[in-house]
């Protein structure tokens, strides 16, 4: 300190004040805090109210809450408004914030330990001398406090006086407040009318609010690439929410130029802020993949932050994972508890997974019972999906006794809207489970589901039009529903073309369809496609003859248990003239 700012502060602590703030505002503050310190020592709450801040935010002096706390206390209790202000916002964020942070009452990142208590003494005594900033705190106070300090209509009251006083957060909790008392169009537009002066102030839950608002024509007009701008400048400011909805902007291309990998760092952002929504569309971008492979592995970290933060969707793509084992080792267990996790949070899909699960003995008694029950509890309530699950669980026993009846009963009422229910309706019926059986009208519903296109329907309608079951053979069409299902990966059916082309049937015999076809099944592991194509291959029946090959194939069957396939390698080996060394592999 200069010699003339020793002996002026020395001689008068008004002086050293005038002195201090003058330095303060030529930012020269290693200066300015001695003189500071020299007035509040002297009783002066301005000067203590400029110790106190300085100390919390460490300007020209080693930060100390504590000596803030202790300063600004001093300069309160004296009655000056900013200090009780301030210590008001430093209660409420349990002493974690520092004046230059701009922080926010809307933010979410209220400290672990509040104070409501002493925060609600100091904003009251800075709301009652004028502090507009005062006011706003403690309407949030009312707002948001503990049950017991609650008081809307007041709070309502403190945040207009503060809105009127030019605070952004009064503006911000007026709008906030008076949304819960829209009745039109018109107080709509009032509530927009106070967030747009919050989100000029810069406060990031404001802009973000205004996003919403304007992204969907509420109380203003509607207008995507506006509201992209202000999901941008709250994302900017570090709203959460803004980056996921920035983020899911640019991803989307909605109001803005799409740009997929800004987007995704914008999504991750917000996810390691807590996010679980943007943590769960991270995942689910790697498991999907785009430009590059998925990384399953990548997607499981993403997925499991976003799962243990209660995603119910995030929660049942990491079972998936679990179940298949992409990204993350195999473990039934894990996959049932991930599952378990999304079906217990109300995800229909997970339940139904989840029962699956236990139809191959991958979880608990306990979670068999867990799940008949939702499954009823959803049926009973109309739930269509939700009667096609228990009408399965009542149809295999699943947490509940069998009672192919009641099974008959759920599916015929899923059947209405649910395409898989059509099927195994259709199949109970004409297999005659829970009914004297009907093999016209099974018939009739596995139709339904197959020109729905599903599959196992399609497969199991072919069937019963070769054999003539439940209606007239129909060779033709049970040909054609076949190719339509070989088409989509189905092995059975892909082996039924081979049988159907080899001759015996109302179609056109072509053997070197039909050995393609045995062969495209006995690649995927159908046993008697294996059998049927060694025997192709060792008569030579599609014009190719090849003992080898014919040999490795009949061997495959026995491998899988098909017993006809013996003779078959015995006869080869006789064709071949091999002796019984070869012969007692078949033994």
């Amino acid at each position: 300190m200069a010699l003339v700012d020793r002996v002026g502060a020395a001689l008068s602590p008004a002086w050293a004040l005038r002195r201090a703030l003058q330095k303060q505002a030529t930012n020269k503050p290693a200066i300015a805090f001695p003189l500071f310190v020299r007035a509040a020592m002297a009783g002066l709450p301005e000067a203590q109210f400029h110790v106190g801040r300085a100390y919390l935010e460490g300007v020209a002096v080693p930060q100390s809450r504590s000596e803030a706390l202790r300063w600004l206390t001093k300069a309160g209790e004296a009655g000056h408004v900013e200090a009780q202000s301030l210590l008001a916002s430093m209660h409420v964020h349990g002493f974690t914030i520092a004046p230059e942070s701009s922080p926010s009452l809307f933010e979410g990142n209220v400290a672990q330990s509040p104070d409501f208590e002493n925060a609600a003494i100091w904003a009251r005594r800075a709301a009652e001398n004028g502090s507009a900033d005062g006011q706003a705190i403690l309407g949030y106070i009312l707002t948001s406090g503990p049950e017991l300090m609650r008081d809307l209509e007041a709070a309502h009251e403190w945040y207009r006086k503060a809105a009127e006083g030019e605070s952004p957060q009064g503006a911000l909790g007026y709008a906030m407040s008076l949304s819960r008392r829209v009745k039109d169009d018109r107080d709509q537009a009032t509530v927009v009318q106070f967030l747009q002066r919050a989100a000029d102030g810069g406060l990031p839950t404001a802009l973000f609010l205004m996003a919403v608002v304007t992204e969907g024509g509420m109380g203003t007009e509607r207008d995507l690439p506006k509201a992209a701008q202000y999901y941008r400048q709250a994302a900017e400011r570090g709203s959460r929410n803004g980056q996921a909805r920035w983020g899911a902007a640019l991803l989307e291309g909605k109001g803005v130029e799409r740009n997929s990998a800004e987007g995704e760092s914008w999504l991750r952002r917000a996810a390691l802020a807590g996010d679980a929504e943007a943590a769960a569309v991270v995942g689910d971008l790697y498991a999907r993949g785009g430009d590059l492979p998925p990384n399953y592995a990548e997607a499981a970290i993403w997925f499991t932050r976003a799962a243990e933060s209660g995603h119910k969707g995030a929660a049942r793509a990491l079972g998936l994972l679990y179940l298949t084992g992409a990204g993350v080792g195999r473990d039934p267990d894990e996959a049932a508890r991930w599952f378990r996790v999304s079906a217990e949070a109300g995800d229909r899909q997970a339940q139904a997974d989840l029962a699956n699960l236990l139809l191959r003995g991958g979880a608990s008694a306990e979670d068999l019972v867990r799940t008949r029950q939702w499954f009823e509890e959803a049926a009973l309530g109309g739930d269509l999906v939700a009667a096609f699950n228990f009408g399965v669980c009542l149809a295999e026993g699943i947490g509940v006794e069998k009672d192919q009846k009641q099974a008959l009963h759920w599916l015929r009422k899923a059947a209405e809207g649910v395409v898989n229910a059509q099927y195994w309706y259709g199949r109970m019926l004409a297999e005659g489970r829970g009914t004297s059986g009907s093999e016209a009208e099974g018939r009739n519903w596995l139709s339904k589901a197959a020109q729905s296109g599903m599959v196992d329907a399609q497969v199991s309608l072919a069937e019963m039009m070769v054999n003539g079951r439940g209606g007239p053979k129909d060779h033709a069409a049970a040909l054609e529903l076949f190719s339509l299902a070989a088409a989509k990966g189905h092995v059975g059916a892909m082996f039924a073309l081979g049988a159907m082309y080899g001759g015996g049937h109302d179609v056109a015999q072509d053997r070197v369809v039909a050995q393609r076809w045995f062969r495209a099944a006995a690649e995927r592991g159908h046993p008697h496609a294996q059998m049927m194509l060694g025997r192709y291959l060792g008569r030579g029946l599609a014009g190719e003859t090849n003992h080898q090959e014919a040999r490795e194939w009949l061997e495959r069957a026995v491998a899988q248990g098909l017993s006809e396939a013996k003779q078959d390698l015995v006869r080869l080996s006789a064709a071949a003239g091999e002796g019984p060394l070869q012969q007692a592999r078949v033994s």
